[in-house]
């Protein structure tokens, strides 16, 4: 049976002393990740090495990832990936203390690469196995360059994930407010393609934004105008999108322009706007804490420097720090997937060789179960 964060059972007193030194891999969607992380004794993070291999010239003919490529690149890729980050820190498997691997969410196929690799690297090194929860490496990805308590507010906004998390723990995540309906990296994805703007759709949304001259030309709507919730919805923002395209008479690359400053302005606009919310509740939870609270933004599109402005404004406003991590670890890594490995190991949290591969893998698990921000399907809940 499978072992979920809430199943592994603590070993008394196996909590490792001192440094731990763990190897982290990724394959959850279409990077190939692998990284060497030293967590020491007095929680400072140091990362040894790390590699990360993209796949977008493999995909941009389709406009959007293919699980087939993408599992079979990841097959290919991750055992001399590792290896070469083991090289670059100077190491063999022997002199680690645990090795971490995404586990899920994701799309299957490339979950097993990192996960498998994970598992014989673990049982030839006579090695601790860390199955990771994908977005729990992304929750705890800030503390990788900044000294952060818990607990934080978290903004998680990714392809496929957008939710507001009170992060109080490793392991210990309370959801606020989920997407309804599409993430926000899928509203950018989807309305790139439809305009052409290649692959990958968000950092070529941004791209055209630059040379918008009237970015408020195309209005679009505000979603949940009406809805007193933390949640998203980027559904309705996408297909109004896609009317104004469809309304214009051989579109031109001004027209891109001007549209997708319009819809990078509105979807930045409504991530802020609910975080407000989510920061007023947070306040009122943990009065006790310092000023400025912490605010963390996560994921692929906490790249977007629009949706960081937009963030850092609504933030000063309700007396909270903005905290996002470097870009290069907002996007898909493996020394966050190192650095979730290392804190659960600390803890005495391992996992057995049946660890399984999961497409699906809440981060509130009892909050997806009993209130399905998006539903649930024959392989648990979405959100």
């Amino acid at each position: 049976m499978a072992l979920s964060h809430d199943q592994v059972h603590p070993q008394p007193g196996a909590a490792p002393q001192g440094a731990l030194t763990v190897l982290g891999l990724e394959s959850s969607c279409d990077d190939t990740a692998a990284a060497v992380l030293r967590r020491h004794g007095d929680g400072r993070i140091e990362v040894l090495a790390e590699a990360v291999m993209g796949q977008n010239s493999a995909h941009a003919p389709f406009g959007g990832v293919v699980p087939e490529i993408a599992a079979r690149a990841h097959a290919e890729r991750m055992d001399g990936l590792a290896a070469g980050v083991l090289n670059e820190a100077g190491l063999s498997p022997f002199d680690l203390d645990g090795v971490a691997a995404t586990a899920g969410p994701g799309l299957i196929g490339g979950v097993m690469a990192a996960l498998m690799t994970a598992k014989g690297i673990a049982l030839g090194a006579n090695l601790p196995l860390l199955a990771v929860n994908h977005l729990e490496g992304h929750a705890l990805s800030p503390r990788l360059t900044h000294a952060l308590a818990f607990p934080y507010l978290l903004l998680l906004v990714s392809g496929g994930h957008t939710q507001l998390v009170i992060v109080e723990g490793v392991g210990r995540m309370t959801r606020l407010g989920s997407t309804l309906d599409d993430a926000a990296g899928e509203a950018f994805d989807k309305t790139a393609k439809v305009m052409g703007l290649g692959f990958p759709g968000g950092p070529a949304v941004e791209r055209y934004a630059q040379d918008a001259e009237a970015p408020d030309r195309f209005p679009l709507p505000m979603m949940l105008a009406r809805d007193a919730s933390c949640n998203f919805s980027f559904a309705g923002l996408k297909t109004a999108a896609r009317r104004h395209w469809d309304g214009l008479d051989a579109p031109n690359d001004q027209d891109r322009a001007d549209l997708a400053a319009s819809m990078q302005a509105a979807i930045a606009r409504h991530l802020a706007q609910r975080a407000g919310r989510a920061m007023s509740i947070f306040k009122s939870r943990f009065e006790a804490l310092d000023s400025p609270l912490p605010l963390v933004a996560a994921g692929g599109v906490a790249s977007n420097t629009a949706v960081r402005e937009a963030l850092q404004a609504e933030a000063q406003r309700h007396g909270f720090e903005l905290i996002a991590p470097p870009l290069k670890y907002c996007t898909d890594n493996a020394a966050m997937i190192a650095l979730a490995g290392a804190e659960r190991l600390a803890l005495g949290l391992t996992d057995g060789l049946d660890a399984a591969a999961r497409p699906r893998w809440p981060l509130d698990q009892d909050a997806a179960a009993h209130d399905p921000a998006s539903g649930s399907g024959r392989k648990g809940p979405k959100a």
